[in-house]
C-alpha cells in the first residue's frame, strides 16, 4: 500500500500542500468540516454586501476533480492517536494515516469573554459573513420603524472592535453604504446620519505596518466618515452597546450592531494534538512546532497555517516569528509537502524560511495601503494606486478564472454606481440574537 498523508483543513495552507503532492506516490485524504474553500481576505467583502459567496468559494471536490490521489471527506476531527496513527471524527468514523498535515486554522478570540460572541459576532466563516450582513442591514430597516429618537440613533451607530486589516476594512465599507450605497432608498431616515465607530485598544490601527502607513490609514478612515477610537479597551458587551475605557475614563456606546475583529486563537484541534502528543501550546493555543514544521517527538505530524506557532529560519539571522497571513500559510503547506516528498526519499527536512512579500490593507474606495519588501528596501505608498494595487493582487491570487471574473465585474460595477448587488438577508437566525 501507499503511504497515507491525511490533510486536516483545505484553507490556504492545507490546499497548497495537497496540490504540492499531486505527483507523489501517496494517497492523500483532505478532511473539512465545510465542503469549500475560502478566500478569506474578501470575506468582509461577503458580509458587507458586495460580493456574493460563491465569488470567494469553491468546492473542495470541484477542486481536486483532476487530482486522482486525493480523496475529498467532508467531517469534522475532534481526537487523535498519535501511537496508532489514527483521526477521529465527530461521527466516530476512523481515519488511518501514516503522515499528518494538520492545518485547521484559526478562529474568533474573545479574551476569555466568550459571552460576549452572541451581541458581537466575529469574521472568520461565510456564516459569520451572512450574519454580520443580516445584522447591519435589518439595523437600518429597524431604524425605519423607530419613532424613538435614541432608540434609532443606537440603530444607526456600528461598531467594529478591533483595529487589524479586518477591522479597518469593515469600517471603511460600513461608512461607503451608509454615504453612497443606502441614500434614496428610505424614507423615514438618512442613512448618511448613520455613525461609524473602530475601537482599538493600541495607539495605532494596523500594527504590523510602519507608523506613518498606519496614520495614513486613520486619516484615510476619518475622511471616510469613520470615527477611530485608540486605546480604547473594551470591559463589556451586551444587547444594547458596549463599554469602553480610554484616557478619558469610561465610557457607553450604544449600539444594536458590534462587530468583533479583535482577536484571534488556534483552532481547537490544537488542544487535541497537545493532549494526543504533549506538544506545547503558546498564549494563543497555537502548536509549537520544529524548524521543519513537525512536532516534536513526532516526525510523522505537521502544523501549519494558523494553527503553528512557526518560526522562520533564515541562515545568519535570528528566526522569526511567522505572522498568520495567508501567504505564510502558502509557504507553509508547500514547505510541508516537500519535506514529507524528502522523508520518503531517505533525505532530511529542512528548516522552514518564510518569505515576506509585504501588507496590504484597503480602507475604502480608492484608499488603501501597501507596505512591500523588495530587494531594493521597502516600498511604501498609499491612495489610489495603493488601492488599485491591493485590487489586482487579490483578484490575482482567487481561485479560478470565473470567480476573478466574476469580483472585477462586481467591483467595476460598484465602482461606477455605488451599488452593492448582495444586499439579500434571510429572516432573523434562531440561533443568535437579532439586532432587533
Amino acid at each position: 500500500m501507499r503511504p497515507q498523508v491525511l490533510i486536516i483543513g483545505c484553507g490556504f495552507g492545507g490546499l497548497e500542500a495537497a496540490r504540492a503532492l499531486a505527483h507523489a506516490d501517496v494517497d492523500i485524504t483532505v478532511v473539512d468540516k465545510t465542503n469549500h474553500h475560502l478566500f478569506q481576505p474578501l470575506l468582509y467583502q461577503v458580509a458587507t454586501a458586495g460580493l456574493s459567496a460563491p465569488s470567494i468559494a469553491a468546492p473542495i471536490r470541484h477542486l481536486f476533480r483532476r487530482q486522482r490521489n486525493v480523496t475529498t471527506l467532508l467531517g469534522e476531527v475532534v481526537g487523535l492517536d498519535a501511537q496508532a496513527r489514527t483521526a477521529t471524527l465527530k461521527d466516530g468514523a476512523l481515519l488511518r494515516w501514516d503522515h499528518l498535515i494538520v492545518a485547521a486554522g484559526a478562529t474568533h478570540s474573545y479574551f476569555g469573554r466568550d459571552d460576549w460572541a452572541t451581541f458581537a459576532p466575529g469574521l472568520k466563516t461565510l456564516q459569520d459573513a451572512f450574519e454580520i450582513r443580516r445584522r447591519v442591514l435589518l439595523a437600518y430597516e429597524a431604524a425605519e420603524r423607530e419613532d424613538d429618537p435614541a432608540r434609532r440613533a443606537a440603530l444607526l451607530q456600528f461598531v467594529v472592535v478591533g483595529g487589524g486589516p479586518t477591522g479597518v476594512e469593515l469600517a471603511g465599507t460600513f461608512a461607503e453604504i451608509a454615504r453612497h450605497t443606502l441614500p434614496g432608498e428610505f424614507r423615514r431616515i438618512d442613512p448618511r446620519q448613520a455613525r461609524v465607530l473602530l475601537v482599538e485598544g493600541s495607539p495605532r490601527v494596523l500594527q504590523a505596518m510602519p507608523e506613518a502607513l498606519s496614520e495614513r490609514a486613520r486619516e484615510q478612515l476619518t475622511a471616510l466618515g469613520v470615527e477611530v477610537k485608540l486605546g480604547a479597551r473594551v470591559t463589556g458587551i451586551d444587547a444594547e452597546g458596549l463599554d469602553i475605557t480610554t484616557a478619558d475614563g469610561p465610557q457607553r456606546l450604544h449600539s444594536r450592531c458590534v462587530v468583533w475583529a479583535a482577536g484571534v486563537a488556534a483552532s481547537p484541534l490544537g488542544r487535541v494534538l497537545a493532549s494526543a502528543t504533549g506538544c506545547a501550546l503558546d498564549r494563543a493555543g497555537r502548536v509549537v512546532v520544529e524548524p521543519d514544521l513537525s512536532l516534536k517527538g513526532f516526525a510523522a505530524i505537521q502544523v501549519i497555517g494558523d494553527l503553528a506557532s512557526a518560526q522562520s529560519h533564515v541562515p545568519g539571522r535570528e528566526p522569526r516569528p511567522v505572522p498568520g497571513v495567508s501567504p505564510g500559510a502558502k509557504q507553509m503547506g508547500r514547505h510541508a509537502a516537500a519535506n514529507l516528498r524528502r522523508t520518503l526519499a531517505g533525505q532530511a527536512t529542512l528548516p522552514f524560511r518564510y518569505r515576506d512579500y509585504g501588507n496590504l490593507a484597503t480602507i475604502g474606495r480608492n484608499s488603501a495601503v501597501v507596505d512591500l519588501g523588495t530587494p531594493a528596501g521597502p516600498l511604501r505608498f498609499s491612495g489610489y494606486f495603493a488601492w488599485l494595487f491591493w485590487l489586482f493582487a487579490h483578484v490575482y491570487f482567487l481561485i479560478g478564472f470565473r470567480n476573478r471574473f466574476v469580483v472585477l465585474l462586481d467591483w467595476a460595477w460598484a465602482y461606477w454606481t455605488h451599488d452593492r448587488h448582495a444586499r439579500v438577508v434571510s429572516e432573523a437566525n434562531p440561533g443568535r440574537d437579532a439586532p432587533v
